[in-house]
């Protein structure tokens, strides 16, 4: 009790209110949360209030029941008085050579479509470079490291004028960052949700959302080679214990029709070794060495 005083006293939230906060992020009343992580509610009110000091095991048992992202589990834990458990490792630490792998040879069997790696904040880690007609007109500034995909696909600077179904996008990207959000709480992601909320939302007659009839999102894009469209797909991983493996995700493109699929291996075997103006930089994990996230 008196460590969570004195949290308090040098001005940062005690472990109590961050719990607290929480708690009511995801619409939990003590009782459920008492009952979830099997502790009673008069204990976990005491908790709350400041009254009661946490021992580590239950701060991890509430952050599980809450699933709490690792970096502000560590966050609870330094409040409480405890050490941070999970580590936040650089991609090049060795420990990570496995995930390094199995990312690069996804990015390396998903070419000729496009595949690369975010970090929480939506920035590109790594890619395949597949596709760059989908970049052409794109703003230099926009496709210089770190890219960030909110902008890119909606800043008017960017591919937003050619995506065909760009109303029904926005309003899937802009769903995507806000669950992130609200499972999060990062200052940063607000920051760009708020960013992409002043970008232009675009027409309201256009066909975009003929795209939601079918089973999935559709990304289609006008380029010089006709209307590419594509299918996407994110994989995390499942049990993570690092906060940069939390972190990331890989985002593959795939052909949602014959003519994507076709158009696009015969653009790439016919300029197998053109280089061009404008790409998502072709990036190995092997070869970075900053964490994910920021």
């Amino acid at each position: 009790m008196d460590g969570a005083r004195e949290v308090k006293k040098n001005g940062s939230r005690s472990i109590g209110d961050h719990l607290r906060g929480w708690r009511e992020r995801r619409h939990l009343s003590q009782l459920e949360l008492s009952l979830r992580a099997e502790v009673s509610t008069r204990h976990l009110s005491f908790v709350e209030t400041g009254r009661a000091a946490p021992g580590r095991e239950l701060i991890l048992r509430l952050g599980e029941e809450l699933q709490i992202p690792l970096r502000e589990r560590n966050t609870l834990l330094v409040a409480a008085g405890f050490a941070p458990i999970f580590q936040q490792r650089r991609f090049d630490d060795p420990a990570l050579d496995s995930v390094r792998t199995i990312l690069d040879l996804a990015l390396e069997n998903q070419k000729p479509f496009p595949a690369y790696v975010i970090d929480r904040h939506w920035t590109v880690v790594a890619s395949n470079a597949a596709v760059p007609v989908l970049y052409e007109g794109v703003a230099p500034e926009l496709v210089r490291p770190p890219i960030n995909v909110i902008r890119l696909m909606l800043d008017p600077r960017g591919m937003a004028p050619r995506i065909v179904n760009f109303t029904a996008w926005r309003t899937h990207l802009l769903a995507q960052v806000r669950r992130q959000l609200s499972l999060t709480a990062d200052p940063l992601l607000e920051s760009l949700l708020r960013e992409a909320l002043a970008f232009p939302a675009g027409k309201m007659n256009d066909d975009g959302h003929a795209s939601i009839e079918g089973p999935a999102m559709l990304l289609r894009v006008e380029t010089r080679l006709g209307r590419l469209s594509f299918l996407g797909a994110t994989t995390v991983f499942g049990t993570p214990a690092d906060v940069t493996l939390e972190e990331i995700a890989l985002e593959v493109l795939y052909p949602a029709d014959a003519f994507t699929d076709k158009t696009v291996r015969a653009a790439v075997a016919a300029a197998p070794e053109a280089t061009p103006a404008t790409v998502l930089p072709s990036s190995s994990l092997r070869a970075t060495s900053r964490p994910a996230a920021h």
